[in-house]
């Protein structure tokens, strides 16, 4: 039973965008794939993960089978040659490299903005699908639950969470920030780059505020809404939807500002507007901010921001490294105790049996109080038994001997002819 759980791993940190994308699982297609390798292959526990950035699969099985799971996915993504796809995939085919990776996966470790919960949570949606699928069994339901442990460690004793770590975030929280009294905000996202694609996905989570996104060519804008709770505006609307806005985050591509002084001043302003301009060079004028009510923030303050939280959550990494490592030390002690819990299972089995057929020698002629005291007195002898023969076997997975413990007990005990309940149980 060593070594159960394995993972394999494709992330931007070993494959460009590309190929990513042509991995990349929808959450029908996470549910089709782990039914598919249960059937193939047997597998009862697993994770499949898959977001932008990553798509990994967490199995727990005897055989290492990653190679045959990676050619299964590929082959699923309808990719044909898949020997050319391997390199890109990080195989981690001991237990504790699987455990050790999904542990920094899930705490925000490998995000590209570290710290970032965006991950973590997605985690924690593939595990739920994973429940729903039946295929959490003890295993994985022990690790997630000490990961979700470790995770509000993090939060509680460290400032890996604090502040907002990119400038997409940044311009989010500074958004949430500005909009606190405002009932139900309007936001409008303009220009879908590469940036304003990050913004959205941030947005994506939050629940605050109505958003709307426009771009100079309408299919993108559509195919950033998909899914989501967004609107779309055609880049026509600009001063109808800039009129709307509480805020307008503005990441254009463009020479010269699309926002500008003359503009606003057209539609005017009632209360206040916010201006987050992420361009570089600026879409929104330098003097916009001379209207009463028009309040501007650049790309160089939010990097500011972004760049204190960095700081603050480099800093934090080597105590969340401490908490993952207790955290996988009390693990890996509950993950060697359940490779002997067929025995103790069997052990405790069999002297049940005694107990019962000793009990219904002597019980025929007794009352129905006598028959209770002796039933409790023989309960509590068997246990007394049990408590060191368990003492002994948890010490000596520990030191890594069980073995021989366990068949020791087997033979004393005939343990081979007890029914094997549960590897999992005790």
């Amino acid at each position: 039973m060593k070594n159960i759980f394995k993972a394999l791993s494709l992330s931007y940190k070993s494959a460009p965008l590309a190929v990513r994308e042509q991995v990349a699982l929808t959450e029908e297609e996470i549910k089709n794939f782990s039914l598919k390798i249960r059937d193939l292959f047997g597998i009862q526990e697993s994770l499949v993960v898959s977001t932008c950035n990553r798509t990994e699969v967490y199995y727990v099985a005897e055989q290492n089978i990653t190679a045959e799971l990676i050619k299964v996915l590929l082959i699923e993504k309808g990719i044909t040659n898949t020997e050319l796809y391997f390199d890109y995939f990080q195989q981690l085919n001991t237990q504790a490299e699987a455990v050790q990776h999904l542990f920094e996966v899930a705490t925000g470790l490998h995000s590209k903005v570290v710290g970032d919960l965006q991950i973590p949570n997605q985690v924690k949606q593939s595990y739920q699908i994973a429940a729903d699928l039946n295929m959490a069994g003890p295993f994985l339901h022990r690790l997630m639950h000490t990961i979700f442990f470790a995770n509000k460690r993090v939060a509680q004793e460290t400032s890996f969470r604090d502040g907002a770590a990119s400038t997409s975030y940044a311009a989010v929280a500074l958004t949430e920030e500005v909009t606190r009294n405002i009932n139900n905000p309007k936001v409008l996202i303009l220009g879908l780059g590469e940036i304003g694609i990050d913004v959205c996905k941030n947005m994506a989570d939050q629940e605050f505020a109505e958003i709307t996104v426009m771009n100079r060519t309408r299919a993108k804008a559509e195919k950033i809404a998909a899914g989501r709770n967004f609107r779309i505006a055609d880049f026509s609307t600009l001063e109808r939807e800039v009129k709307r806005a509480d805020v307008i985050i503005s990441s254009v591509m463009i020479d010269k500002p699309i926002v500008t002084k003359e503009l606003i001043e057209r539609i005017g302003i009632l209360t206040f507007k916010y201006f987050i301009d992420l361009s570089v060079p600026r879409s929104v004028e330098d003097n916009v901010e001379e209207i009463p009510g028009a309040l501007v923030y650049n790309i160089d303050s939010l990097r500011e921001r972004a760049d204190e939280a960095l700081k603050s959550r480099l800093a934090s990494i080597p105590h969340v490294e401490r908490i993952i490592a207790e955290a996988i030390v009390g693990f890996d002690d509950w993950s060697k105790e359940m490779v002997v819990s067929p025995t103790i299972n069997k052990l405790k089995n069999a002297l049940e049996q005694i107990r019962k057929e000793e009990m219904a020698r002597h019980l025929k002629n007794l009352s129905p109080e006598e028959s209770e005291k002796i039933e409790k007195i023989t309960m509590g002898i068997v246990q007394k038994i049990m408590k060191l023969p368990v003492i002994q076997l948890k010490a000596a997975c520990k030191r890594g001997d069980a073995d021989q413990l366990v068949d020791v007990l087997t033979e004393l005990f005939d343990l081979e002819k007890q029914t094997d309940n549960s590897a999992y149980s005790h």
